[in-house]
C-alpha cells in the first residue's frame, strides 16, 4: 500500500512519542512517507498532494481539526482516510473505536477494513462528525484561542473554560427547519450530528450512524443555569433525550436563522459566525479505515 501520514507535530501532550511511532510505520506499508504540517490549513494541501501522487490511504495524525483538514483534501477521491488520534476530544476516532495510543491505532489501521461514510457541510464548510451553533461553538472558540497561545488543552481545560463561559452566555433565538418540521426557540446549543458523540465520551446523538444519509439536529432550549448543569452528566451517562429542553429533528437539509450573528463550529474548530446556516450532506462521499472488528459489528456506527 502507498500510505501517507500527515502529522501535526504540535498535537497532543506526547507529540514526540507519537512522531516516533508514526515514522516507524507498519511492515505492510512498503511505500510510506510522513508529511509534517506547518500551519493551519496545510494538512489539506498535503492531503491533496498525497491523492495526486496516488496514495491508497492518507492518515490524519492529530486532533479533530487535523482530521477535518485532511478529509477536505481527499473527500471524493479513491484514497481512504485513516485516523491516528492524539488530540483532545477525538470524537470521530472514539466513535470508530480507534485506539488512543499511536502504536495501537497504527496496528488497527493496518489490519482494518474500508467503509464509506457521509460528509456534512455547514455553509459550504466540510464536517465529518458534528457541527453546531451556540454555546459549544463559543467554548470551542475560546479553547482554540487558548491552544493557539500555548495554553494546555485536554478535557479538564475544556470543562474549565465551559464553566467560565457559562455564566455570561446569552442564547440566541433560532429558527431551525429540517425534515418538514420547524423549531423556534432560544437555543443553548443546536448540533448537527453525523456521528454519535462530541468527543471525550460525551454522546450527543445516541445510536447515530455515519452512513445512513441522515443528519440529526439536536437542540437544547435555553433555561435556568441549574437545569443546564443537571443535564450535562447525561452526555456521559445516557438518557440525554429525556433531559428538559431536548429537541430533535432529522435532516438533511437543515437551515437555521439566528436573531444575531452567532458562533459556529465544524468538528470543534471555529467557523465564520453567521445569522443564517445551511447544512447539507454528501452521502458516503468519504472512504475511511476502521478496525476490522468495528466493520463487522451491527451495533457500530455503520448501518450497512
Amino acid at each position: 500500500l502507498k500510505v501517507r501520514p500527515i502529522l501535526n507535530p504540535r498535537a497532543g501532550v506526547a507529540a514526540h512519542r507519537t512522531r516516533e511511532a508514526v515514522e516507524r510505520g507498519r511492515a505492510s506499508w512498503r511505500d510510506y512517507a510522513v508529511y509534517l504540517t506547518r500551519e493551519p490549513g496545510h494538512a489539506t494541501e498535503l492531503a491533496r498532494e498525497a491523492v495526486a501522487a496516488g496514495a491508497d490511504a492518507v492518515l490524519a495524525v492529530g486532533g479533530d481539526g487535523t482530521v477535518n483538514e485532511v478529509a477536505r483534501g481527499i473527500v471524493g477521491s479513491a484514497a481512504a482516510l485513516g485516523i491516528v488520534p492524539v488530540g483532545s476530544g477525538n470524537g470521530l476516532a472514539r466513535a470508530l473505536r480507534i485506539p488512543l495510543q499511536p502504536e495501537a491505532a497504527l496496528h488497527a489501521l493496518e489490519s482494518g477494513a474500508r467503509r464509506r461514510m457521509d460528509v456534512g457541510s455547514l455553509n459550504g464548510r466540510l464536517f465529518l462528525n458534528v457541527a453546531g451553533i451556540g454555546f459549544d461553538a463559543v467554548v470551542g472558540q475560546a479553547f482554540h484561542e487558548r491552544g493557539r497561545k500555548g495554553g494546555r488543552r485536554g478535557l479538564l481545560g475544556y470543562l474549565r473554560l465551559s464553566l467560565l463561559e457559562l455564566r455570561a452566555y446569552r442564547a440566541p433565538g433560532l429558527v431551525i427547519e429540517a425534515g418538514g418540521e420547524r423549531l423556534d426557540l432560544a437555543a443553548f446549543v443546536a448540533t448537527f450530528a453525523n456521528g454519535p458523540q462530541y468527543g471525550s465520551g460525551a454522546v450527543i446523538n445516541p445510536g447515530g450512524k455515519l452512513d445512513d444519509g441522515r443528519l440529526e439536529v439536536v437542540a437544547f432550549e435555553s433555561g435556568p443555569l441549574w437545569r443546564t448543569l443537571a443535564a450535562a452528566p447525561r452526555l456521559f451517562l445516557g438518557g440525554l433525550e429525556r433531559a428538559p429542553g431536548y429537541r430533535r429533528l432529522v435532516g438533511p437539509p437543515a437551515t437555521v436563522t439566528a436573531s444575531a450573528r452567532a458562533a459556529v463550529h465544524c468538528d470543534g474548530d471555529p467557523a465564520e459566525a453567521a445569522v443564517r446556516i445551511e447544512v447539507k450532506l454528501r452521502p458516503r462521499a468519504l472512504e475511511i479505515l476502521v478496525p476490522a472488528a468495528l466493520a463487522a459489528d451491527p451495533g457500530g456506527p455503520f448501518s450497512a
